[in-house]
């Protein structure tokens, strides 16, 4: 009876040693060596889209959303803006302008678009700010940028998209490779430029969803004299010396960012400090100022390559 036993244990444990053997590998387990989603599409020939971990420049493994399939694929998901409250100026959870209120004396905010502070999760990257290592230690050469409804599934990101683009002119690789170093040389502070000198770093986009009369239609007429649509701007100063990090689409002409563009510094003079700045302020209608609430009710996911 003791050999019958011993022989069934044998059997059970080699049973238990092919299944484990034979198990398919844990996506972790594949991807954790690799730094980015273009080095999962050419090394490891990943080529559908979803959630990937990658290996940070610390030797951190993380978990991102990957795009494989646009322009070739290899895009990688390294931040989310999302804006929670409109009308906050500045509350908790502007995390990309400032979570301690609208003060002249943090002109700065929490410089989130120059420092290595991540937070969020890629799942809940279209209903909270995001930001992964990937943002600041992925050599890229250009961006992605989504705006996707908020609240959506990632797996639906895609068709909840009303405006989706990509560069293809390598900008970032004068700035080291990501938007880290373009803002830690470009800093966003209150009064540290001018309309008339700092109208940004433009870029020419490329539509993969819409085009530049949609782009236009998703701000109010009375500004659109104000920018060139086809254009992704990066640091901008409006008249009142406010900074703003990101105007999504658009390349500024006049000196009203204010209504068109994301982020930065963490004063404003006028009070409309948020991540969404004077986006709200027409009241999502389109035949003024501001912009449409289809664009204010959308989170803007940036991704590089």
């Amino acid at each position: 009876m003791q050999s019958a036993g011993f022989l069934l244990l044998c059997i059970s444990f080699s049973i238990l040693l092919y299944e484990s053997s034979n198990a398919p590998t844990d996506n972790k387990e594949q991807s954790n060596t690799a730094r980015s989603c273009k080095e999962l599409l050419k090394k490891q020939g990943k080529k559908k889209d979803g959630l990937y971990h990658l290996l940070s420049k610390k030797g951190d493994i993380y978990q991102t959303y990957c795009d494989m399939t646009t322009d070739g694929g290899g895009w990688t998901l390294v931040a989310s803006v999302h804006e929670n409250n409109i009308n906050g100026k500045c509350s908790v959870g502007d995390r990309w302008t400032s979570q301690q209120g609208n003060d002249p004396k943090c002109p700065a905010g929490d410089e989130a678009w120059s420092n290595k502070v991540v937070f969020g999760t890629p799942e809940a990257a279209t209903n909270d700010d995001y930001k992964n290592p990937g943002y600041f230690n992925i050599k890229a050469q250009d961006i992605a940028v989504w705006h996707v409804t908020n609240n959506h599934e990632l797996e639906f990101w895609k068709v909840a998209s009303i405006l989706r683009y990509h560069t293809n002119t390598h900008f970032l690789t004068l700035f080291k490779g990501n938007l880290y170093n373009f803002f830690k040389k470009h800093a966003l502070k209150y009064g540290a430029g001018e309309c008339s000198t700092d109208r940004g770093i433009s870029v020419p986009i490329i539509y993969d969803i819409g085009n530049e009369q949609r782009t236009n239609e998703l701000y109010g007429e009375r500004v659109r004299g104000d920018f060139d649509p086809g254009y992704v701007t990066f640091r901008v100063f409006n008249n009142y010396k406010e900074s703003f990090a990101m105007c999504s689409g658009v390349r500024p002409k006049g000196c009203f960012a204010q209504y068109y563009c994301i982020g930065g510094g963490g004063y404003f003079p006028n009070n409309y400090c948020s991540d969404f700045s004077y986006l709200g302020a027409n009241a999502g209608a389109t035949n003024g100022y501001g912009a449409s609430k289809e664009l204010i009710q959308a989170a803007v996911l940036i991704f590089y390559r």
